[in-house]
């Protein structure tokens, strides 16, 4: 097991070891991040893509990443195995440390393991509900699960797959997109307080440091939508369940150069002025990381994007996010090789300054 976890000194090592332009990081909680990071979403569950994610998070790790973003349920929980691989033998390799890196996981969905030759429900009667593990009942829209003996599961899965003593984040897995169609917003605000305790629980175990919630909807909707949440509201959660050191810092939600709603809906309320995610993010000390950046290969085809600065478009699109304020980083999926360098070339040139950045939105608006 790789003991430790992320922290300033480290990180901040990190930077300057990795010899990459210094504005590629941003500073979050005494905590230098770069501002592209690797997600390890998609691909098949096999022996074939453990390599190719393995490879790929080893070299973005020494092309200047320190983010690394995964869950559970990812690969039918392959890809937690193949980044815990990839830190292990870097590690080994005397090339980092541990608390150089921020490791990031995320749990809630229902998870089979492709190791275990089971179908995915007979895994699921086996492991969790033989176990007593999930209940009756405890199981919401099909595929998603709150409760707190099985996220307490997960989380122990998790460190063990990744073959570490602590996870950096730990986030809740589309939590109100997962519950409301089968409970009411006020039990779901109940069982989300409980999932507070229980993590900040994890944090004095040291088995987590921070945790979030990871979105598609929630944060992005107006606030008539069913699946609606006060980003406030959250904060004041944790608050009320960790005191003001909690240890709820983050969020992660799409947005890209379509989906712009983080950045242009005032959807959220901090005191009684109106906001969009982002700016109630910054004032209330919640970093944002970025999921879907290129909408899976849509937004790279020729004339989707609008051009600017000369740069190709997987640049394009991830200099736009990463340059927006509020924005922490975007998180990238890529295996091959040749992805990982055409990405990471962004790390080799400076994100856009505030004024650019509001002077090329201005004109992708007008």
């Amino acid at each position: 097991m790789i003991l430790g976890c992320t922290s300033s000194d480290g990180t901040e090592k990190f930077v300057v070891d990795s010899g990459v332009n210094q504005d590629n990081f941003k500073n979050f909680e005494h905590l230098y991040l770069s501002n592209v990071g690797i997600g390890t979403y998609l691909g098949d569950a096999d022996a074939k893509t453990d390599e190719l994610v393995t490879s790929a998070v080893k070299q973005s790790i020494l092309s200047g990443v320190n983010v690394i973003d995964t869950a559970i349920n990812y690969r039918s929980q392959k890809a937690e195995r193949s980044i815990g691989k990839a830190i292990s033998e870097l590690i080994e390799e005397g090339k980092i440390t541990r608390n150089q890196i921020f490791l990031s996981s995320k749990n809630g969905y229902l998870t089979n393991d492709a190791d275990v030759k089971l179908g995915f429900w007979e895994y699921v009667k086996e492991e969790y509900s033989k176990n007593g593990v999930i209940h009756e009942g405890d199981v919401t829209s099909g595929y998603h699960c709150m409760t707190i003996p099985y996220l307490s599961d997960q989380l122990d899965r998790s460190l063990k797959n990744l073959n570490v003593e602590c996870i950096d984040l730990m986030y809740l897995h589309n939590a109100v997109e997962g519950q409301i169609k089968d409970v009411s917003k006020e039990k779901f605000l109940e069982n989300l307080k409980s999932v507070f305790k229980l993590y900040e629980q994890k944090r004095k175990e040291g088995k987590i440091k921070f945790y979030g919630m990871a979105t598609w909807e929630c944060f992005r909707v107006p606030s008539d939508n069913p699946q609606y949440l006060s980003l406030e509201d959250t904060v004041n959660m944790a608050k009320e369940v960790g005191g003001e050191n909690h240890g709820f810092k983050f969020i992660q939600l799409p947005y890209n150069m379509n989906y712009d709603q983080a950045l242009l809906a005032k959807n959220q309320l901090i005191g009684t002025e109106h906001v969009s995610i982002f700016e109630s993010a910054v004032r209330l000390g919640i970093g944002v990381f970025t999921s879907v950046p290129f909408m899976q290969g849509r937004l790279l085809q020729p004339g989707v994007m609008p051009e600017f600065d000369d740069l190709k478009p997987s640049l394009r699109a991830l200099q736009f996010i990463r340059s927006t304020p509020g924005v922490l980083a975007p998180l990238v999926g890529q295996k091959s090789p040749d992805h990982v360098s055409e990405n990471l070339e962004i790390m080799k040139i400076p994100p856009l300054s505030e004024d650019d950045f509001l002077a090329l939105v201005k004109k992708l608006t007008s």
